[in-house]
């Protein structure tokens, strides 16, 4: 069974069209978003929302920002056939525990390597030498300096890898 535009000459429908088994006119809103190689793109918008609703949306916006709606619609449509209860806000939660995890393991990573530089801090402060007394104090100076300047270091750190 051929198409009858296909007959005539004409572009094949696009998906939605074909689904919903209507002529595709030649200013058909569906056809620069969902073209006719690309079935299940419109088949679960159509699922999820319905070609009426999507034809509405389409038809308020502007022509400019129909292509990022319709993505948009595209994703969550298809998140929901995923999961028909939370869609994208189930996929938003796992991916926000998952951050809240890395971060939590890297604070940690941080405190290790923090409390490692205390330990060999003090392993070498309380190492004998055969040092006069006072190029002792200077070394153990320069050592603190550097020290808390490595803890200004990681604490800057660890502030942004927080909050970025």
């Amino acid at each position: 069974m051929k198409d009858s535009s296909r007959k005539q000459g004409g572009a094949a429908p696009c998906a939605a069209c074909k689904l919903l088994r209507r002529r595709c006119a030649h200013d058909c809103v569906f056809a620069p978003y969902f073209p006719a190689d690309e079935p299940h793109k419109f088949a679960s918008v159509h699922k999820v929302f319905g070609a009426s609703n999507v034809n509405k949306m389409l038809q308020e916006l502007p022509e400019h920002q129909r292509g990022d709606a319709v993505s948009s619609m595209v994703y969550e449509a298809n998140a929901r056939v995923r999961d028909p209860v939370y869609g994208c806000v189930g996929a938003i939660s796992s991916l926000q525990q998952q951050i809240d995890m890395l971060q939590t393991q890297l604070a940690l990573a941080q405190a290790e390597v923090v409390h490692m530089r205390m330990r060999q801090f003090s392993s070498m402060t309380n190492s004998p030498e055969n040092a006069s007394p006072s190029s002792r104090d200077t070394q153990s100076h320069q050592a603190k300096s550097l020290f808390s300047m490595d803890m200004v270091e990681e604490q800057a750190n660890m502030e942004d890898s927080l909050w970025h």
